[in-house]
């Protein structure tokens, strides 16, 4: 199994990475709970999902450990606008995360880490730092000395200076030492939260809490790190500079993974544009599966533009696979060809082969998918010819791999109307009273079914999920 490294910029033989051992220790950077997630957040969330669920599947033991940043600026901002305490705020959109999550499918994560409950082990790491002559305090703060860290860039194949310059707005303060020094510990502010400390009264900064919450858990050195692309630099830059320069061992991480943005009208999705769409909105309208099919049909280093035309893009393609299911449903419960004609074995062993060496190849989503798509698209052509045991075998075979990336399409459940109408459509067609028949279809069409007439009968489906 490959995976691209954004570290060396080249995909690597995970195996060899791991010295042959099956156990892996993966941090994904979760949200800042300021705020309900968007449909760009869920795209990280939703790849790691699928990417666990498929190690798992293939015999690693993945321990996924996420953090919460429950402490940060933001969430600050938002307790004034909402007359809230800091604490509040977190609770209340750390809760709506996790009620995302579950309604998204998103069931892999081992260990999530509140960065409020890692403050001594916070503190721990920003006292080595200092003892290392790595940090130094101002009036507001400690504060990370770049010049120590001569490695500093090397993620985001930067130089020092190319990353100071483009810097220069974090952790602003005049007294810095250089412009791309970024917060360790901040000190106490009025009105805001604090924790008393060896450090003094204050709070932790925002990357601190990451390499403290994973030396922890997974010491030192671990083997996946995965984030937006966005937090490449300067958050994941920074992690490596605290961890490194703390510990001393090199690499912090021996694979760095970034999925790609979800855009809208070409400008990555955030909470600062207008034009981000929240979970919960887009649930309102759709399904879940929707989004999934959508995340699933892109690999998940490419930016995706989001749109109504993808959307309804997905909608059908889902249709067609839910309609495949249904026709093997139809098989299965009628009498089925009575001698194997179609070679539905070969052609099964044949996408999951495909299958498969997409996912092994740092895990190429739309390959996979476009394997089931070619899969359903070839056996759809000679379908009737399935005898009982056939169809079962494809059926299966289709929700076992569409399983991996949760999408679970449910049959529909004709109502007792449809029936009646479909088999007064029958009776007409039996009776040649075509002009009737036709009638019926179309009455049904405006109740959202269509009927497809087959060797074996007629089959119902729906025209939405």
């Amino acid at each position: 199994m490959y995976i691209y490294n954004t570290l060396s910029g080249q995909k690597e033989d995970l195996d060899n990475v791991l010295g042959g051992k099956k156990d892996i220790r993966l941090f994904v950077c979760g949200p800042t709970v300021y705020n309900y997630i968007h449909i760009g957040n869920a795209r990280t969330y939703i790849a790691f999902d699928n990417i666990v669920r498929y190690l798992r599947l293939t015999g690693f033991k993945v321990f996924y450990l996420q953090n919460i940043t429950d402490i940060d600026d933001k969430i600050i901002r938002r307790a004034n606008e909402e007359k809230l305490i800091p604490k509040e705020i977190a609770k209340k959109y750390e809760k709506s995360y996790h009620e995302d999550e579950k309604s998204l499918g998103i069931d892999t994560i081992t260990k999530y880490a509140p960065a409020t409950r890692y403050i001594k082990q916070i503190v721990k790491q920003v006292q080595i730092l200092i003892n290392k002559s790595h940090a130094y305090k101002i009036e507001d703060g400690y504060y990370f000395d770049l010049t120590t860290f001569p490695d500093y860039g090397k993620l985001a194949k930067r130089t020092v200076l190319q990353a100071e310059d483009s810097t220069s707005r974090i952790d602003e303060n005049p007294n810095k030492r250089n412009k791309g020094d970024f917060v360790l510990w901040k000190f106490s502010k009025p009105g805001e939260p604090f924790w008393k400390t060896s450090l003094g009264a204050g709070r932790p900064g925002w990357h601190i809490e990451d390499t403290a919450i994973t030396e922890y858990h997974f010491g030192p050195q671990y083997d996946l790190h995965g984030g937006a692309i966005d937090l490449k630099f300067p958050h994941h830059e920074a992690e490596i500079a605290q961890q490194e320069a703390a510990s001393g061992k090199k690499p912090m991480v021996k694979i760095w993974m970034h999925p790609g943005f979800l855009n809208v009208g070409g400008e990555k999705m955030s909470k600062s544009f207008k034009g981000f769409i929240t979970v919960r909105e887009f649930l309102k309208q759709y399904p879940a599966i929707i989004l999934r099919q959508i995340i699933a049909s892109h690999h998940y280093r490419s930016s995706v533009e989001y749109s109504e035309a993808l959307v309804e893009q997905a909608k059908n393609s889902l249709l067609n696979t839910q309609e495949f299911l249904i026709k093997l449903e139809t098989i299965r419960k009628g009498a089925g060809a009575k001698e194997n004609k179609l070679m539905a074995e070969w052609a099964l062993a044949n996408a999951d082969q495909k299958f498969h060496a997409a996912m092994q190849d740092d895990f190429n989503t739309p390959e996979a998918m476009a394997a089931l798509f070619n899969l359903i698209n070839e056996i759809n052509k000679n379908i009737w010819e399935l005898n009982k045991k056939q169809a079962v075998a494809v059926s299966k075979f289709l929700r076992q791999k569409l399983k991996i990336f949760k999408i679970d399409l449910k049959l529909p459940k004709i109502p007792s109307k449809i029936k009646k109408l479909v088999q007064q459509r029958e009776l007409f067609r039996s009776n040649k009273q075509f002009i009737q028949a036709d009638r019926l279809r179309k009455e049904m069409e405006g109740l959202g079914y269509v009927i497809e007439d087959s060797p074996i009968g007629p089959v119902t489906c729906q025209k939405n999920l």
